[in-house]
């Protein structure tokens, strides 16, 4: 605040001392002027000229010591080009006249601030604005980089929960029954004075909890009223401003080029815009902003609205309506076609700015450092860059309760690149409660787990993919003596399905639920409408009492029908009095039926059907335990992989996928490995033939001849050699084949299939090695003389052989 308060003194004093300065000049003048002197016209234009010239020199033009400057300690300017350094003549003369431009704006609008034309770049040059852009092959319609002399105050980012989904509710039509017969309800014995009282009671203590309420939201409110801002209006912010016309532009809008998040001209948090300018020329706004920029008029070609800087050909034209357009005199452009006006335009100097090239490892980081942290109120938002974090954690957003931040009420924290899949963690401070998200693809098909501790038989919510999983299993809630079960899209039609678990049995060793499960109290299972079986023979829900061997079934209820039928089994496990067991008596099984049915009565069908139910009631029993030891099998899984928590990596990531990396240095490494011994196999064809001479001595011309001969005739003798082998080969096998016919011939009569089989597989082979070797025959007598003849003239070409070139030039 001091250092404003002194800005604003000093701006005071200067324009007190260049009024007082103006009225000295205007007196001066008055005492110079002749009394009855006239003066031609021409004269007194020049005296003007100079005069202003004068007094435009005179004027200094104050610049913001608080502009930020780049020094040699924050970039390395060695590396920079020339461009970055010096300016060109061009460039030098652009500066002239943006700063006569300066001059002449503050001398007719000394109450406004500086105007941003020609700032210090990195190696502390001046450069002017418009040369720091550097445009595209396709630039976007009317980009134009704008100074406010506003304040844009963002609010506060305010964090709410998004509801969940709303699930479709199936509204079931109810079957209104003729009112034949009514029942009187019963009388109602209890106080009204008693129910009122009590009624204005619960009001009362309503109305003080809202006030309660309504007070401590006022308290907060006045806590977390902002105090007033002392730069308000100050401060200055270069933005874009995209102009509409241009590509199915429909209105003009504000960019925020740090965030790219766009605005509309008519927000309110604009106060104001100072000057525009893009890569041709700049403008100065002369409207008035009271209204902030809400009644700015956006066309560049009003030069009463816009001043312009340079007059060029590619300045923006003014917009005509219909009616302006049709008034203009078609003559006036024909009489105007002969004449040519001066060229007073001057072409903008090419931007000194090299291209931005950002490498891929830089685009993925994101922001320096690869970590960002933004703070908004009651709200902490963190990003990483993808693989920086080991977890592969790339955003945390903390909530909290309090304006300081001290107290926090939830966590949430993206995750990218997860061999787990999880992609987001919800921790509520409040209630402990922990909820993790996952993507499709886990090993267990896991969906959402919600848990406070990840020991087993705790409260936890787990969903899945039902999709992903053969029975059907969407979700599966557990508490410490309960777990339920929801299942869709099973053949059995199975929807639902409840255990109740009592106090597990304690023992002396060591137990889990694996050796020691907690038992079985009630299954309680419910199931879908199965459309092949009629509703009385469709059981809907089933319960086994394992404690009380108690089964009880109810049926669906036909659509004609306000009642379904009920049947209850019980066992027994008692005997007679001739002390056999108690198979089926009629009394094991009470049964509602809406419609009775004469072989449901019967004692044969009672039994089959109890029998029936053991057998589910085992099964029952069985996939229970099996859904206990797979959350156990789940809770492991999930601490190994919080423990390891590893990362996947793209086969195309080539600096980060490591076996890939492996892979190709291996190949590389095989690569080399036969290319070096392709090269030692490679044998000197002189070797054998230099080793008997002594080392080091020079040939003669006798001894260079002597080696050509003796290498041509070993080669010559190896190559007769080789077709030998193969003829003999051939006849070999030839001779041999005669045999096997000849022994065919003789035996023919008492051979047997498989005999048979056996020498046409013999002759099948023998006939393709003897096309073979009479291949490879024909083609070694066409290759070995080229052989010869191109080993004789690399011998003849061998510098070790120099004598021999001696003798042939």
């Amino acid at each position: 605040m001091e250092v404003l308060r002194e800005k604003v003194e000093e701006e005071e004093e200067a324009e007190r001392e260049e009024a007082a300065e103006r009225a000295e000049w205007a007196r001066m003048e008055k005492m110079m002027r002749p009394v009855e002197v006239r003066k031609e016209e021409t004269t007194l234009k020049q005296e003007t000229l100079r005069d202003l010239e004068k007094k435009l020199s005179e004027i200094q033009i104050t610049v913001s010591a608080e502009l930020p400057a780049f020094t040699k300690d924050t970039i390395d300017i060695s590396k920079l080009p020339v461009s970055y350094k010096t300016n060109t003549p061009k460039e030098e003369h652009l500066l002239q006249v943006a700063d006569n431009f300066s001059r002449q704006y503050s001398h007719l609008c000394p109450d406004r601030v500086p105007l941003f034309l020609h700032p210090l770049n990195e190696c502390e040059v001046p450069k002017f604005v418009s040369t720091t852009l550097r445009p595209t092959l396709m630039p976007y319609p009317e980009l134009y980089n704008w100074d406010s002399c506003a304040q844009f105050v963002s609010d506060f980012l305010t964090m709410v929960p998004l509801p969940d989904p709303l699930k479709p509710t199936i509204k079931k039509e109810e079957k209104v029954l003729p009112k034949k017969y009514t029942i009187k309800p019963p009388r109602d014995l209890c106080s009204r004075f008693e129910q009122e009282q009590e009624v204005k009671k619960q009001q009362e203590i309503r109305a003080q909890e809202k006030k309660r309420l309504r007070e401590e939201e006022e308290r907060l409110m006045e806590a977390e009223k902002a105090k007033p801002d002392a730069l308000h209006g100050l401060r200055v912010h270069s933005w874009v401003l995209v102009l509409s016309g241009k590509r199915e532009v429909p209105e003009n809008f504000f960019i925020d080029p740090f965030t790219g998040h766009s605005y509309s001209t008519q927000d309110e948090h604009f106060l104001g815009i100072e000057s525009l300018w893009n890569h041709k020329n700049y403008w100065i706004n002369m409207q008035d902003c009271w209204n902030c920029c809400k009644d700015l008029i956006f066309d560049l070609g009003d030069p009463v609205r816009w001043e312009y800087m340079l007059l060029g050909t590619d300045k923006s034209q003014l917009s005509l309506t219909e009616e302006d357009d049709s008034g203009i005199n078609d003559e006036d452009d024909v009489e105007n076609l002969g004449k040519e006006d001066e060229d007073k335009s001057f072409d903008m100097p090419h931007s000194w700015v090299e291209q931005i090239e950002i490498s891929p490892e830089a685009f993925e980081t994101r922001c320096p450092n690869g970590k960002k942290v933004i703070q908004y109120k009651r709200a902490k938002l963190e990003k990483w860059a993808p693989y920086l974090n080991s977890n592969g954690l790339v955003s945390r957003l903390t909530t909290y309760e309090d304006l300081e931040c001290t107290n926090i009420l939830e966590i949430k924290e993206w995750y990218q690149n997860r061999e787990d899949m999880l992609e987001l963690k919800h921790i509520n401070k409040t209630t402990d409660l922990k909820t993790d998200y996952f993507k499709p693809g886990h090993p267990q098909a896991l969906r959402v787990h919600s848990y406070k501790s990840m020991q087993p038989e705790m409260d936890r919510v787990i969903e899945f993919y039902e999709t992903a999983r053969v029975d059907g299993l969407i979700k599966r809630e557990e508490t410490p003596r309960t777990m339920t079960e929801y299942y869709q899209g099973r053949p059995d039609f199975l929807s639902y399905r409840h255990a109740s678990f009592g106090p597990r049995v304690k023992k002396l060793t060591l137990s889990s639920a694996e050796s020691n499960p907690r038992p079985i109290v009630k299954i309680t299972e419910r199931f879908f409408r199965n459309p092949a079986k009629p509703a009385e023979e469709d059981v809907a829900e089933r319960v086994f009492l394992v404690a009380e061997e108690h089964i009880q079934l109810r049926y669906h209820c036909r659509e004609d029908h306000i009642t379904a039928s009920k049947r209850e089994f019980l066992r027994r496990t008692e005997v007679d009095s001739k002390g056999n067991k108690i198979i089926m008596t009629p009394d094991m099984c009470i049964s509602f039926e809406v419609e009775p049915m004469e072989h449901t009565k019967k004692l044969l069908y009672q039994y089959e059907a109890m029998m029936n139910l053991k057998r589910e009631e085992k099964l029952s029993r069985h996939q229970v335990w099996e859904s206990e030891l797979e959350v156990l099998e789940i809770l492991k899984l999930r601490e190994e992989e919080e423990a390891a928590h590893t990362l996947t990596i793209s086969i195309y990531d080539t600096k980060r996928n490591e076996k890939s990396k492996e892979y190709r240095e291996a190949m590389e490494r095989v690569m080399h490995e036969e290319h070096l011994r392709q090269v030692e196999t490679q044998l000197d064809y002189l070797a054998p033939f230099l080793a008997q001479l002594p080392p080091g001595e020079k040939l003669t011309r006798w001894q260079a001849v002597h080696l050509k001969d003796e290498c041509l005739s070993d080669f010559k003798q190896r190559l007769i050699n080789k077709a030998n082998l193969i003829q003999a080969r051939f006849e070999k096998e030839t001779q041999e084949l005669q045999k096997k016919q000849q022994w065919y011939q003789e035996n023919q009569v008492t051979l047997t299939p498989e005999d048979e089989d056996l020498y046409l597989s013999y002759c099948s082979q023998a006939m393709f090695r003897i096309r073979i070797l009479e291949q490879r025959l024909n083609r070694h007598k066409e290759l070995a003389p080229l052989k010869y003849l191109a080993l004789e003239e690399k011998l003849y070409k061998d510098p070790r052989l120099g004598e021999l070139q001696k003798i042939f030039a």
